[in-house]
């Protein structure tokens, strides 16, 4: 009895998709530019920092990246807008984070450490931005600066006392409002006149009222705490 012949099949192998290959050596090569890129930084520019964060984001996610820093830059000079300080505050970025510049003279009297009520009205909206959630990787650093005038008081005998003063005025009035209720999030520095933006005087030993007057500030600084310690 004749036996029928059974045929093998075989199937064809399915050719393996590898296009993943691609976009993981992407991720890996872009991973290594960023931390060497780290390594070579002396100190981390935020700006920058951020910028490259949200590049690697976008490319491995595909979508785009929100930036903290940008974004309460935005909110402070919408308080700034709001409040019609533009001539009084300006908001800027370096390579540490947000600056905001506040006159003296708007924000308080001569020789005094008080706060105006415009001043009270300013850093009261600008604390309970910093008092959000998102907001709370921030630190808050704020200085004290005069110009060259001397002044000698019973509460200020120097310079250093009254740009100390007004600059620790300005971190209780944010700690009374819960701004850092850990105290490890702000810190008070008194300049003095140390470092005038502008010179106080011409070739002449004259005084340059208007450029005495821009020296005569308040400074906040806002950076997130990865990149500097106090």
């Amino acid at each position: 009895m004749a036996r029928g012949k059974r045929r093998l099949q075989f199937k064809e192998e399915e050719p393996i998709n590898e296009d993943w290959l691609a976009t993981y050596a992407d991720a890996i090569t872009l991973l290594m530019a960023f931390f060497v890129m780290l390594v070579s930084f002396s100190k981390v520019e935020i700006p920058m920092f951020e910028k490259v964060q949200a590049g690697i984001a976008e490319q491995i996610g595909k979508r785009e990246v929100v930036r903290p820093t940008q974004v309460l830059e935005t909110d402070l000079r919408d308080v700034v807008f709001n409040m019609a300080l533009d001539s009084a505050v300006n908001v800027s970025t370096d390579d540490e984070g947000i600056l905001m510049e506040m006159g003296s003279a708007s924000f308080f009297q001569p020789g005094s450490a008080n706060l105006t009520n415009d001043a009270v009205l300013f850093l009261k909206d600008v604390g309970d931005l910093l008092k959000e959630p998102r907001y709370l990787g921030f630190q808050v650093e704020v200085s004290g600066h005069t110009d060259d005038s001397p002044i000698n008081s019973p509460r200020f005998p120097t310079n250093w006392d009254l740009a100390a003063g007004r600059a620790i005025a300005v971190v209780r009035f944010f700690a009374a409002l819960g701004v850092d209720p850990d105290s490890k999030r702000m810190r008070a520095i008194s300049y003095g006149d140390t470092k005038p933006k502008l010179p106080n005087r011409n070739d002449f030993g004259e005084p340059i009222p208007e450029n005495r007057e821009a020296n005569r500030r308040i400074e906040i600084r806002v950076f997130p705490k990865y990149s500097r310690v106090f």
